[in-house]
């Protein structure tokens, strides 16, 4: 693997687990409760990685700083529903 690969994988990880964090304490789910910081990461994570690889399939990234975008999105999205 290497270096810009690792790179990015750290990028988006770190993406995913900023949403997670950030929409977990501002936004309460259901029942009016809260998801453990843990579990909002990770589902955080999941949808970073989700938007990366969409963008990435449907060739909208022209610079990385595109599926940068597209994973913060992909993470938001994945945490609000």
């Amino acid at each position: 693997m290497d270096s810009k690969a690792l790179q990015t994988i750290v990028i988006v990880v770190v993406i995913g687990i900023a949403a997670g964090l950030l929409l977990n304490h501002y936004r309460r789910g259901w029942f009016r409760t809260r998801a453990s910081d843990l579990t909002a990461a990770l589902v955080g994570i999941a949808g970073a990685f989700i938007g990366f690889h969409i963008s990435a399939v449907f060739g909208l990234a022209r610079t990385p700083y595109v599926e940068y975008a597209a994973a913060i999105a992909g993470a938001l999205l994945i945490l609000w529903l």
